[in-house]
C-alpha cells in the first residue's frame, strides 16, 4: 500500500480497512451498504434521466441496441453521480492503493434490460488495462511484494444483482498473473488462476463492487429470471494516469494548428501527440 509523501509516493504503514486489504490480496472486494437507500433513488432518478434525455454517445462502432446501454461522463451530467464518486467511504478503500491524490478516469452508467445480454466486450473475460506490470509465462509474482495497483474499477449498484442477473465475475488473484486471459478462453465458465475459478459479484442496491483493472473478469452468462443490471461505473487511476472521461478527440491540449498538421500524418504521429483512438476506459 501507498501513501502521498512530500512530493512522491512511500510505502503506507498505517493500516487499512479489510475491504483495501482484500483488494490487495485478492484483486476484488465489496463494500455492503455504500448508499443508503436515499441515496440509490436519487442517483437512480438522475441517471435515468440521462437515459430518457440524452442520446447514446459515439464511442466507436457497436450495434444501437448496445450502445444504448451506456451513458458516459456522468459526473458531468449528475449531481448525485458526481457525489458518489467522492463518497469518503469509498476513498477510504481506495486511497491506500491508489494514493490520496488518486482521481476519476473514467464514469459510466451500465443500463442493461433484462433478457438482453447484449454483445459489449464486457461479456469475454477480459481485463481493463496493462496487464501494467507484465510477465513472461511461468513467471510468478513474488509473495512478499504487494502488486503495485494502477487503476482499479467500482460498480455503484442501483438496483440487487443477483446469479440470474449476469453478475461480474472475478477470478480471485488472477490480478497476480501478469497476464490477460488466456486466449480462446474468453467465454470459458470455467476459466481458472491457479486453481481459482470465478466468483460472481452478487450484491444489493447500494453496495459496490471495486476489483483491480488487471483482474479478469467478465460479466456472467444470464439465467432464467433475469432482472437486468442498472449501476453506476467509476474507474480511478493513479494522479499520473490521465483521465479518460471524454475521448481525446474531444480533450486534448493540442492547437488547431497541431491537431490538423497530425491529421495529415500518420497513425502514429496522431498517436505520439495525444489524439488516441477510443479503448479501455474510453468506451
Amino acid at each position: 500500500m501507498i501513501r502521498r509523501g512530500m512530493p512522491y509516493l512511500q510505502p503506507r504503514l498505517e493500516p487499512a480497512s479489510a475491504e483495501t486489504e482484500q483488494l490487495e490480496r485478492e484483486g476484488y472486494t465489496i463494500v455492503r451498504g455504500l448508499l443508503e437507500a436515499a441515496a440509490v433513488a436519487e442517483l437512480c432518478q438522475e441517471i435515468a434521466g440521462v437515459f430518457e434525455r440524452d442520446p447514446p454517445d459515439d464511442r466507436g462502432p457497436r450495434p444501437q441496441e448496445d450502445a444504448a446501454m451506456f451513458r458516459y461522463a456522468m459526473l458531468n451530467r449528475s449531481p448525485a453521480a458526481q457525489r458518489a464518486v467522492a463518497n469518503p467511504r469509498l476513498l477510504s478503500v481506495i486511497e491506500p492503493l491508489l494514493g490520496e491524490d488518486c482521481h476519476v478516469i473514467a464514469n459510466t452508467a451500465w443500463r442493461n434490460p433484462a433478457g438482453h445480454p447484449g454483445s459489449h466486450g464486457g461479456q469475454n473475460w477480459h481485463i481493463d488495462a496493462g496487464p501494467h506490470v507484465p510477465l513472461p509465462e511461468g513467471v510468478r509474482w513474488p509473495a512478499d511484494i504487494p502488486h503495485p495497483v494502477f487503476a482499479l474499477g467500482v460498480h455503484i449498484y442501483l438496483i440487487d444483482c443477483a446469479i440470474e442477473d449476469g453478475p461480474t465475475g472475478v477470478i480471485p488473484g488472477s490480478h497476480l498473473s501478469g497476464r490477460p486471459p488466456p486466449p480462446g478462453r474468453h467465454l470459458d465458465d470455467d476459466l481458472a488462476h491457479e486453481g481459482r475459478g470465478v466468483t460472481p459479484l452478487l450484491v444489493k442496491a447500494g453496495d459496490a463492487g471495486l476489483f483491480v483493472s488487471d483482474i479478469w473478469h467478465r460479466r456472467m452468462p444470464t439465467r432464467d429470471g433475469d432482472h437486468g443490471r442498472f449501476f453506476l461505473q467509476v474507474h480511478y487511476g493513479r494522479r499520473d494516469i490521465a483521465q479518460r472521461i471524454l475521448p481525446t478527440a474531444e480533450v486534448n491540449h493540442l492547437s488547431p494548428e497541431a491537431i490538423a498538421r497530425a491529421q495529415s500524418g500518420s497513425e502514429r504521429e496522431r498517436r505520439v501527440v495525444g489524439l488516441h483512438p477510443a479503448f479501455f476506459y474510453d468506451g
